[in-house]
């Protein structure tokens, strides 16, 4: 099965290749919105604003801009909403909901609208934990066993513990992945050179792009 692979590159809930006009047309639409007009397509409005505070603790402002300064938040929802398809929307939307549970009971409220950062970010830093490799390969196991059931049988069980390892650990990597795809991280604050030049095959990183990733 060529799906383990994917997902693990990836994330569970975002292992896809996108084709690039699919990428573009996600990365334009989200650079002409503005944060503040946000209404998400794929999450419920509370959803929403809990994936916005917990891209922002995962990439806050410093000298570079924050996660929703760059519009992640709006990539990560047209990118569940116009890419994966249905067993891995509903992977994801399970995923969050176990999550979600999870922190309204740590904090004693009762609905997502009542919860800040405050009450996400101890059991966000939980859940991105460095696991040992055996529990790594039991979850991801684990998880391939859903899926297929899902095929199977038209449904599936995963342990709560383990779909909150994989949403927090899916969204750290989407929201990585999205900030970097950005347009003004992307020219503005890593290596980039739109119109390759010379090849110089042995250059130090640090001399060539002052260690700066390139963008492209």
């Amino acid at each position: 099965m060529e799906r383990r692979a994917a997902l693990k590159n990836m994330g569970m809930a975002f292992g896809y290749t996108v084709a690039a006009p699919t990428l573009l047309g996600i990365i334009q639409s989200c650079n002409s919105k503005k944060v503040l007009d946000w209404t998400p397509d794929f999450f419920t409005k509370d959803e929403g604003t809990v994936i916005h505070t917990l891209v922002d603790i995962l990439l806050p402002k410093t000298d570079t801009p924050s996660a929703t300064e760059v519009n992640v938040h709006l990539f990560i929802d047209k990118f569940a909403n116009e890419v994966l398809p249905k067993e891995h929307q509903d992977f994801m939307k399970m995923g969050m909901g176990k999550f979600t549970d999870k922190v309204l009971a740590a904090a004693q409220k009762e609905t997502l609208a009542d919860l800040d950062k405050e009450d996400l970010e101890p059991v966000f830093a939980t859940y991105l934990k460095k696991r040992t490799d055996e529990d790594e390969e039991a979850h991801n196991k684990a998880i391939e066993a859903y899926f297929q059931g899902v095929e199977e049988n038209g449904g599936a069980v995963l342990d709560d513990e383990i779909a909150c390892f994989s949403f927090a650990n899916s969204l750290r990597d989407i929201t990585i992945w999205s900030y970097k795809t950005s347009e003004y991280i992307g020219e503005e604050v890593l290596a980039y050179l739109p119109i390759p030049g010379e090849y110089i095959a042995c250059g130090d990183a640090q001399t060539l792009t002052q260690g700066k990733a390139w963008s492209i």
